[in-house]
C-alpha cells in the first residue's frame, strides 16, 4: 500500500496520507509536504463578542439631537426639489443623520445597478398596500444631482407608481455611499443568486467607471467574488445553472487587489472559462440523457465529479489551475460508467436561482 512513498520516507509520516499521492505529486520535503497535504488550512473564526444589554448607541432622547451643517443643506434641497421634510433624528445604532422626506415619486430612481424588477412581487406588494389603504416603509434614498436614488426599494417605489401615489416618504442619508450597499440593504425580496450576481457586476462597472479604488476595498457591497465572476456569465448566459458552479467558485474566487477596472478583465477571464467547463458540461449531460438517465441533478452530479477539490480540505487553490483540472476531467468523462443509482446517491438540493 505504501510502496509508491516507501522510497521517500520509509514508514515515516507519508504512511499517514495513506498513500493517496502518485509519485509525481510527492513534493521533495516529506515534512513539509505533510503540513500541506496532510492538514487543511484552518479559517480564522472571529467570534462576536458579548455586549451588556442597552449598553451600544444612543438613548432614545438623544436621537432628536441633530446638529446643523450637512443634514440642513439637505433639507434646503428637498424643499427646492418639491418635497417635504417631515424630521430628523440621528440613528440609534451608529449616530448618524437621517432625514425623513416626503419626495415627489417622479423623481425618484431605483439605483441604475440593481436586479431587473419583478413584475408578481410589485403586484403582490400593490394588492398589500390597497388593502392595509397605507404605504408604511419608507425606502431608504439618497440625493443624485437633482434627482433621488433609492437602492432598497425599487419594488415599492414601482408599486406606488403603478397605483398613482404622487410622493413617496424616503429615509434620505447624506452619504452617497450607501447607494452601493444594495445586497446589505434589501430585504423587501430575498435575491437568488442570478439576481445577486448581475447586481454586483453593475456595481462593480459603475464603481470602475467612477475610479474608485481596488475591488478588495468594496467586499462588503458585493459579499463573494464569486458573484462577480457568475454575473458576467450570466450576462451572457441568462440560463446558466450557476448553483451548480457557486459552491466549487466560493472556495477559489477571491477579490483581487487592484483597481476595479483592471479587475474586470481579469473577471471576464475567468468567466470565459466557467462557460467553457459549462459547454463541456452541458455536451456530457446530453449523452446522460442520451442513455437515458434522467434527473433534476444531472448538472450538480457532473459538475460534482469534475470537479478536483471536492475531496480536499485545503482553503488555499489557484482559479486558473483548479479549472483547467475540470476541463481534463471533462474531456475524459465516460458516461458509460454512469449508473442511476449513482445519481440517485449524489442528489442534494438542486441549484436555487432557476
Amino acid at each position: 500500500m505504501y510502496r509508491r512513498v516507501a522510497a521517500v520516507c520509509p514508514g515515516g509520516v507519508f504512511a499517514l496520507l495513506g498513500g493517496a499521492l502518485e509519485s509525481s505529486e510527492i513534493p521533495p520535503d516529506p515534512f513539509r509536504s505533510y503540513l500541506q497535504w496532510g492538514m487543511a488550512k484552518k479559517k480564522v473564526v472571529r467570534r462576536r463578542k458579548k455586549v451588556q444589554p442597552a449598553s451600544v448607541g444612543l438613548s432614545a432622547t438623544e436621537t432628536k439631537t441633530v446638529p446643523a451643517g450637512q443634514l440642513q443643506a439637505l433639507a434646503g434641497q428637498v424643499e427646492k426639489d418639491g418635497g417635504a421634510v417631515l424630521g430628523a433624528y440621528r440613528d440609534p445604532f451608529g449616530g448618524r443623520d437621517v432625514l425623513i422626506a416626503a419626495l415627489p415619486i417622479d423623481r425618484v430612481d431605483p439605483t441604475p445597478y440593481q436586479r431587473d424588477l419583478s413584475d408578481p412581487h410589485v403586484k403582490r406588494l400593490m394588492t398589500v398596500i390597497e388593502k392595509i389603504g397605507q404605504f408604511l416603509d419608507p425606502v431608504i434614498a439618497i440625493r443624485q444631482q437633482d434627482r433621488y436614488w433609492t437602492p432598497n426599494g425599487n419594488h415599492r417605489l414601482q408599486a406606488l407608481k403603478r397605483l398613482g401615489a404622487r410622493s413617496i416618504v424616503a429615509l434620505l442619508l447624506p452619504d452617497p455611499a450607501v447607494a452601493f450597499k444594495i445586497l446589505a440593504l434589501n430585504t423587501e425580496k430575498a435575491h437568488n443568486l442570478r439576481e445577486k450576481s448581475l447586481e454586483t457586476i453593475r456595481m462593480a462597472r459603475e464603481l470602475g467607471r467612477a475610479g474608485k479604488g481596488d475591488e478588495s476595498d468594496f467586499a462588503f457591497e458585493f459579499e463573494q467574488a464569486p458573484y462577480l465572476t457568475l454575473g458576467i456569465a450570466y450576462e451572457q448566459r441568462p440560463r446558466l445553472s450557476g448553483g451548480a458552479y457557486h459552491p466549487l467558485l466560493r472556495r477559489i474566487d477571491d477579490f483581487f487587489d487592484e483597481p476595479i477596472a483592471k479587475a474586470l478583465r481579469e473577471r471576464q477571464s475567468r468567466a470565459s472559462k466557467l462557460l467553457e467547463i459549462d459547454d463541456r458540461v452541458a455536451a456530457i449531460v446530453d449523452r446522460l440523457k442520451a442513455r437515458g438517465l434522467t434527473s433534476p441533478y444531472l448538472k450538480p452530479f457532473v459538475v460534482a465529479r469534475i470537479n478536483p477539490i471536492r475531496f480536499s480540505k485545503s482553503t488555499s487553490f489557484d482559479f486558473d489551475h483548479v479549472l483547467e483540472k475540470m476541463l481534463a476531467a471533462a474531456s475524459k468523462f465516460n458516461v458509460d460508467r454512469i449508473k442511476q443509482e449513482d445519481i440517485v446517491r449524489a442528489g442534494g438540493a438542486p441549484p436555487d436561482e432557476e
